[in-house]
């Protein structure tokens, strides 16, 4: 790349690291122990990486023993790496961190030595179950405290008391007859309903793997392969570098499982160059984080919610990455409009293309970089297992760095950088982990009391049982949940919570789980907890409550196509009005799904419209409102209204096309 597109004055390693640390909290509190200690922790993910590469091969082990296993692993290293305070130190594990590694691998390895015994009391606890199983809870409470902030424990204790003996004070439909702290304690960590349920399960295996597949392609460099490719084509346009950052975030979100590192690694790159060529700057970094927030819904691993929503629905989770694809693409579309139509509005140009990388020379130099990709892909197509896929992908990208680097002599992958990709795996996983042992003990508390079906039961009342107030409560409902967790935990805790009641008004389940992860989703870029948002407008050095309105308006679809698919899932795929039934899908008519993908595309160019106030030229009153009506018309299907959206976006354009001639003449005089 040329010398003259390099970020002016920006140490983009040293900055990254330090915005990471500021924006995400996983990065923000974590420890750089060096020496000896520090060799023992890599060592300890090492192995953590070793063991999971080995399971996804060999076969798992039972699941209670696969689970807990894992968490053995995530107790020693995240008490390790996550010192209790800020002001506790960042290069020394103290005494006590030592004893809560010990404690943890201990609590959770008597699960796995003494499985028979546990197994054949039958469920009745003994005081050693007790002990161990309130010393598990505590721990798990804590590690999540420290890796992903205090707000998922603090819910998680919320669920707990609310499972005590206080049920039957609460009132109405919340009310239940209560339970004992034994009867607690044995649910939570002597069942796979509790610590040790599902969402630990889909961490201990599928997120795991796909963690470390992300390491493994981090390590071989397609990071900077995305952003050049991106750069590549789509640096000349008069968006240039700002549809630079969409393609590229894109790409990055599409394998990544955080909104805050995604903006803040393409982010380092493309927020300067925005800058450059004249976007201001608050809206240079709300491109950015709103196009870094739609990798948490843009396939194949969707933040990791993919892999939890197929165990949640029994949906394979093939059909699931499938059904969720146009609805991101369309997300997509809708913010890279907005883009282009603001640099329209401002006049701004592209970067001459002879100052740009050319698409055929970096598909030639790193287009193998794609093949790890292709390959889990093809396997996932050919209908085997996340696991399977995951860990043949894995071996794949390795083969091909390594012939890569033999090939061209350069060393790019060496046995330094695999180990390091196996150490980074391990490290990355941790927070999620906690995330899901922590949602757990929620998932725990609402089968234990029942409490999910009281929560729908309550919001389709409250909604007077209409469809469209369900969906709303519900939509500020995930709004208000995401803003404090983490993808994985927010769509467990949605889904628990919140699916029940819309499924109650026979929302399609697909349709149901994708519209709570998309809100959830969307509360990264929604202040004023907007993580993402915040973390752009640190690079672009702007203000970021501003910031973050502005990503609000850039993630219009986000809120909107949610709505969409709802009404009518052949958005998704499927046919309208069909259940999900033992994971089988109906899906809808070639004819239909094509009808709803061009009206929807045509809908949010619209909406795309409405929001920057400009088509062709800069729009009219009587122009604007119409084509916020359009969009409205369009994006919710129905032949009328698609006929009225269309015949006003025309109108409206031939309308701007008329006005833009006569100003252009009008300019030459």
């Amino acid at each position: 790349m040329d010398e003259n597109n390099e970020i002016k004055g920006l140490d983009q390693n040293k900055d990254v690291d330090e915005l990471l640390k500021k924006y995400d909290k996983e990065e923000s509190s974590k420890r750089n122990v060096i020496g000896t200690i520090g060799l023992i922790i890599s060592i300890i993910a090492i192995a953590m990486s070793c063991f999971h590469l080995y399971t996804s091969f060999a076969g798992t082990l039972l699941a209670v023993k696969q689970r807990a296993v894992h968490l053995c692993f995530v107790m020693v290293l995240a008490f390790m790496i996550y010192p209790a305070t800020k002001k506790a130190s960042k290069t020394k594990v103290p005494w006590y961190d030592y004893l809560l590694s010990a404690l943890g691998l201990t609590v959770f390895g008597y699960l796995i030595v003494n499985f028979e015994g546990i197994i054949a009391k039958g469920g009745t606890p003994e005081t050693i179950d007790l002990v161990f199983g309130t010393l598990a809870l505590l721990l798990v409470l804590e590690v999540t405290r420290r890796a992903v902030g205090p707000e998922l424990p603090i819910v998680a204790i919320i669920f707990l008391l609310y499972a005590t003996k206080m049920g039957p004070s609460f009132p109405g439909l919340l009310a239940h007859r209560g339970y004992s702290f034994a009867r607690i304690i044995s649910h939570m960590y002597l069942t796979t309903e509790g610590i040790l349920g599902t969402p630990i399960g889909v961490s201990a295996t599928f997120v795991f793997m796909f963690i470390l597949f992300g390491a493994f392609l981090d390590k071989t460099g397609v990071g900077g392969f995305f952003i050049d490719l991106a750069y590549a084509m789509t640096g000349s346009l008069c968006s240039g570098p700002a549809m630079t950052a969409v393609v590229a975030s894109g790409f990055m979100g599409s394998i990544s499982g955080s909104s805050v590192a995604n903006t803040v690694t393409t982010g380092a790159f493309t927020i300067p160059l925005m800058k450059d060529v004249g976007y201001k700057p608050y809206f240079a970094g709300a491109v950015e984080a709103t196009a870094s927030t739609g990798g948490q819904i843009m396939p194949p691993v969707m933040g990791a919610a993919a892999f939890i929503m197929a165990e949640f629905t029994g949906i394979p989770y093939i059909k699931i990455i499938g059904s969720a694809a146009i609805p991101a693409v369309l997300y997509y579309v809708a913010v890279g409009t907005m883009v282009h139509l603001e640099a329209k509005k401002l006049g701004l140009k592209g970067i001459p293309k002879e100052q740009l990388p050319k698409v055929g020379t970096v598909m030639k130099d790193r287009g193998y970089l794609l093949i790890p990709l292709v390959t889990i892909i093809f396997f996932l197509v050919r209908g085997y297992t996340p696991l399977f896929s995951a860990f043949w992908s894995i071996v794949v990208s390795v083969v091909i760095a390594i012939g890569a680097s033999l090939i061209k002599k350069n060393k790019s992958f060496s046995v330094k950088i695999f180990i390091s990709a196996l150490d980074a795996g391990a490290k990355n996983a941790i927070g999620v982990a906690a995330a899901c042992a922590a949602a757990g003990i929620i998932v725990g508390v609402v089968t234990l009391t029942g409490l999910g079906l009281s929560i729908a039961n309550l919001i389709v009342q409250l909604a007077g049982g209409k469809l469209f107030l369900t969906l709303v409560y519900t939509m500020f409902a995930s709004i208000i949940l995401g803003m404090g967790l983490p993808t994985t935990a927010k769509y467990i805790v949605l889904a628990t919570m919140a699916v029940p009641a819309l499924l109650t008004l026979n929302v399609n389940l697909m349709a149901a789980h994708l519209f709570i992860l998309y809100f959830g989703v969307v509360a990264d870029v929604t202040p004023p907890v907007a993580l993402a948002a915040y973390a752009g407008a640190g690079i672009a050095g702007a203000n970021a409550m501003k910031t973050g309105f502005q990503a609000i308006k850039l993630a219009i679809a986000g809120f909107v196509v949610p709505y969409i698919f709802a009404y009518n899932p052949a958005l998704l795929l499927i046919k309208k009005g069909t259940q999900v039934v033992n994971g089988n899908i109906v899906y809808a008519g070639v004819g239909e799904i094509l009808m709803v993908i061009v009206t929807a595309l045509l809908g949010v160019i619209c909406l795309a419209s409405f929001v920057e106030n400009y088509l062709v030229i800069k729009s009219k009153i009587w122009e604007r409102i119409p084509m916020g009506a359009a969009a409205i018309a369009l994006l919710f299907p129905s032949f009328t209204t698609d006929i009225i959206g269309f015949v006003v976006l025309v109108a409206v354009f031939m309308l701007q096309k008329v006005r833009s001639k006569k100003l252009g003449a009008n300019a030459a005089v």
